[in-house]
C-alpha cells in the first residue's frame, strides 16, 4: 500500500437508479437554469427529441451532431446554437461523443452540464476533455468540464448493442486499471478500481448473453461509473495515451481501439506494476491480467485485432512515432523497438506477450 498520497473527491452530483431520467427536468431546475439545449449523435436525433418533449418549456432546443472524438468544427457549430437560442446549460444524452461535445461547449462558455450516458465508457465522471482538430487529438484537464449532475438510468443502456456494451465496458475497465498502477494512485481510487473491474467482469457475460437483464446491466453500469471516478481522478499513462494517438491519427472507433489494446498495455506494466495488475487479476478472478483481460474479450466477443477496426499496416510506424514524441510517466520505459511490437501485436490480433 502507498503511504503517501494526495485524494481529492470531485464536485459532481450523481442520480443513480432504474427510470431517473423522469429526474432530468429536477435537476435542470436544481443548477437554476430554463433553457438547456440537449445534445445527441444524429443516431440518437429522435430520442433527443422525446426528452425535448418531456422537457417543454425548460428545452431552448436541440443540437444533434455530437461525433466521435470531439471535432473542434463540430464543437463550434454547437457553439453557434448555443448563442441563437441563449441556452444557460447543455444536457448531453448519449456515449462519449455526445458528452464530449458538452464538455467542448462548457469549456467555452463555463455553462453548467447534466451528462446522461448510455454507454460505459465513463467521461462523464471527469474533468477531461479530447478534441480533436487536423487530424490531432488532444486532451486538457479543467474543472470547467465536469459535469455538474450524472444522471445513470440502467433502462437506457437496454438497448445499447450487444457489442457495444463489451467494447464499451472494456474501455471503462481501462480506466480502472491504469488507476491502479497511477503516479497519483491513493487508497480510495485503488479500492473503486478494483471493485469497478470485478463489476464489470462479472456483469458484461450477463449482458452479450441477454441484453435485457436488468440486474446485468445495472451492474455493468455500477462498475462503470466507479471506473469514471478513477478516470477522473488519477492519472492516465501509455493505455490511454496509445488509444488517443490511434484513434485521433487513424480514426478508430473510441471504445474498440481501447479493447483491442488493453491486454496488450496492461501485459506491457505488469512486469513493473506487480501489486497492481495482482489486484486487477484478483478482480477479474485471474491468474493473470493480461490473460484475463484477453480471455473476457473472447468471452463477450469483443474485437482483438487493430486491422479489423480499419488501421493500416502502414500506420505502425506513424503511431509508434507519436507515442513516443511527447514524453510522459509510465510504470515501465518506453522504446521504440516495444512499443512498436506491442502495436503490431495488437494490429494482428495475437495474444498479449504475457
Amino acid at each position: 500500500m502507498k503511504h503517501e498520497f494526495i485524494y481529492e473527491a470531485l464536485p459532481t452530483r450523481v442520480v443513480f437508479g432504474d427510470g431517473k431520467l423522469a429526474a432530468l427536468p429536477a435537476e435542470i431546475e436544481k443548477l437554476g437554469a430554463q433553457r438547456a439545449l440537449v445534445l445527441s449523435t444524429p443516431a440518437q436525433a429522435d430520442w433527443a427529441g422525446e426528452v425535448a418533449k418531456v422537457l417543454g418549456q425548460k428545452c431552448a432546443g436541440i443540437f444533434s451532431q455530437a461525433t466521435m472524438h470531439t471535432p473542434v468544427e463540430v464543437t463550434l457549430q454547437a457553439m453557434e446554437q448555443v448563442k441563437k437560442l441563449e441556452a444557460d446549460c447543455v444536457v448531453g444524452l448519449g456515449g462519449g461523443s455526445t458528452i464530449g461535445l458538452g464538455k467542448a461547449i462548457a469549456l467555452r462558455t463555463g455553462l453548467p452540464q447534466i451528462a446522461v450516458p448510455t454507454t460505459y465508457a465513463g467521461s462523464e465522471m471527469t474533468p477531461i476533455l479530447g478534441q480533436t482538430e487536423n487530424g490531432i487529438k488532444t486532451t486538457l484537464r479543467d474543472a470547467l468540464v465536469l459535469p455538474k449532475t450524472v444522471i445513470y438510468d440502467v433502462s437506457l443502456t437496454l438497448s445499447l448493442p450487444p457489442a457495444l456494451s463489451a467494447t464499451s465496458g472494456l474501455n471503462a475497465m481501462a480506466h480502472a486499471v491504469e488507476a491502479l498502477y497511477a503516479q497519483d494512485r491513493n487508497p480510495i481510487v485503488s479500492l473503486m478500481a478494483e471493485e469497478g473491474i470485478a463489476a464489470l467482469a462479472q456483469a458484461l457475460p450477463g449482458v452479450i448473453a441477454d441484453p435485457q437483464d436488468r440486474q446485468a446491466r445495472a451492474q455493468a453500469q455500477y462498475g462503470a461509473w466507479l471506473c469514471g471516478i478513477c478516470l477522473g481522478s488519477a492519472g492516465m499513462a501509455l493505455h490511454h495515451k496509445l488509444c488517443h494517438v490511434l484513434g485521433g491519427t487513424f480514426d478508430l472507433p473510441h471504445a474498440e481501439t481501447h479493447a483491442i489494446m488493453l491486454p496488450h498495455t496492461a501485459a506491457y506494466n505488469a512486469p513493473e506494476a506487480p501489486q497492481a495488475m495482482h489486484r486487477a487479476a484478483r478482480a477479474l478472478k485471474a491468474d493473470n491480467v493480461a490473460e484475463g483481460l484477453w480471455a473476457l474479450a473472447e468471452r463477450i466477443k469483443a474485437p482483438r485485432a487493430l486491422k479489423d477496426i480499419g488501421m493500416p499496416e502502414s500506420g505502425i510506424d506513424k503511431a509508434t512515432e507519436l507515442a513516443l514524441k511527447n514524453p510522459y510517466w509510465n510504470p515501465r520505459p518506453l522504446t521504440d523497438k516495444d512499443i512498436r511490437a506491442l502495436i503490431r501485436r495488437a494490429w494482428a490480433g495475437e495474444a498479449p506477450l504475457a
